[in-house]
């Protein structure tokens, strides 16, 4: 059987039915394209989770279950169950064992971004990604208590620059009608793009969380009682109690001892949480259902394929004529059997092709709002090689499901001719 000859005309024979197996093939490429797509975002997500938070050996907060400490304190998503006295915070410092300790203090926001109270040690020692540090891509870190520091996509999404004054908001709602309209910050920096939850968050000084809520109960100013930014510096900003605390331990043999004394502590209850092991546990418990997402798309690639071998098991009735031509001109069984099996294949990978262009389109327009809405980047990068498996694995499926309308076409040719029978 001359291989470039059923090629040629596999070809001519697509080409002169186009128009019916177009629908076909773009409901198998939206099918390959979904398939593509999940295991592309499985990728990309994991290594977001991985990249969030490094060099952390321990997160410190209330009493909690560690994915809610994770994800508060790391993600910004949910809500503190209680806070940890600043005399529990002192006694951590004065611990031998640990090396340094990064306060964080939630509980405000600035129109739907979390606001971060910390200190400066939060830039020289919290990590991201392979050990690297929080940068500023113009300004300074904060040094005055009204002095604001923006994650990349809040400057981005909000259009400020460093000098831009902005109202923060009681609450960690995305509509508030509790501002502190009267302690406005100054931006003085503003953070360089990391991919992370560090994007979508806005960092202030702990004693600048202090002074805007001088005055405040219950998440109300009460009249009278609110000071002015000039009062407020001369007040002493120590705060009564913080939300979590970052650990390094300076020798990391010791972080499971350390972990298990505050986990122990008689201070107050607290949690002491490893993050690597708190974004294992959440990965996993997210991994079953992208799993099961994968398994449904996959079935769908099966589903388009079978209404492939369906469409080519139609179109034979109306190929008689021309399988009896062939038939007629010398075409044997064999070679009208693989003009079948070769559209199958040729179709699978025109819409390979095509799912592997509109995935690119897809993600280069999607990824701004994935990372605006759910601080996860995903970018544009070659495919690793599950994902070219994946796309190697629907030529072959074709190529598998076209035996059956090949092994059809082959036993009615046998029988199919103008006037005789070539020969084989």
């Amino acid at each position: 059987m001359n291989l470039r000859l059923a090629l040629s005309l596999a070809m001519a024979s697509l080409w002169y039915r186009r128009r019916v197996l177009a629908l076909v093939t773009l409901t198998l490429t939206l099918s390959i394209t979904l398939l593509l797509g999940v295991q592309y975002l499985r990728t990309e997500v994991k290594q977001s989770f991985t990249n969030t938070i490094s060099g952390t050996d321990l997160i410190v907060g209330a009493r909690s279950g560690q994915l809610n400490l994770l994800l508060y304190t790391v993600f910004h998503i949910g809500d503190a169950t209680n806070n940890i006295r600043w005399s529990t915070y002192e006694k951590l410092q004065e611990d031998e064992r640990i090396g340094w300790l990064v306060p964080i203090s939630l509980g405000d926001s600035y129109r739907g971004h979390r606001v971060v109270g910390t200190s400066e040690q939060f830039p020289e020692h919290f990590r991201y990604g392979r050990d690297q540090q929080p940068a500023l891509a113009e300004g300074e870190w904060f040094a005055d208590v009204f002095d604001v520091v923006l994650g990349a996509e809040v400057a981005r999404k909000h259009a400020h620059q460093t000098g831009d004054r902005v109202t923060l908001s009681h609450g960690g709602g995305k509509t508030s009608f509790s501002n502190h309209k009267d302690t406005p910050f100054k931006v003085t920096g503003i953070l360089a793009p990391t991919g992370t939850p560090v994007d979508q968050a806005v960092y202030v000084s702990l004693e600048g969380l202090e002074a805007i809520h001088i005055g405040w109960e219950s998440g109300v100013a009460i009249p009278g009682r609110t000071v002015t930014p000039e009062e407020a510096r001369q007040r002493d900003l120590t705060p009564d109690a913080i939300t979590a605390a970052f650990v390094g331990i300076d020798r990391k043999v010791l972080t499971f001892q350390v972990q298990r004394q505050i986990n122990e502590s008689q201070l107050e209850p607290l949690s002491a949480i490893l993050p690597g092991v708190a974004l294992s546990e959440l990965w996993r418990i997210m991994g079953q259902f992208e799993k099961a997402l994968l398994g449904i798309t996959g079935f769908v690639v099966v589903t388009s394929l079978v209404g492939l071998v369906a469409v080519l098991l139609t179109l034979q009735a109306q190929r008689r004529q021309e399988v009896a031509i062939l038939r007629a001109t010398g075409a044997s069984p064999a070679l009208i059997a693989a003009l079948h099996v070769i559209e199958c294949v040729l179709l699978a990978i025109a819409a390979c092709g095509l799912a592997i262009l509109a995935g690119a389109a897809g993600i280069a327009a999607l990824s701004p709002w994935l990372l605006d809405t759910w601080g996860v980047q995903v970018g544009l990068r070659p495919l690793n090689a599950t994902e070219w498996s994946i796309i190697a694995s629907v030529p072959l499926a074709a190529l598998l499901v076209g035996l059956i309308p090949a092994l059809q076409a082959w036993r009615g040719s046998r029988k199919q001719g103008l006037g005789h029978v070539a020969p084989e």
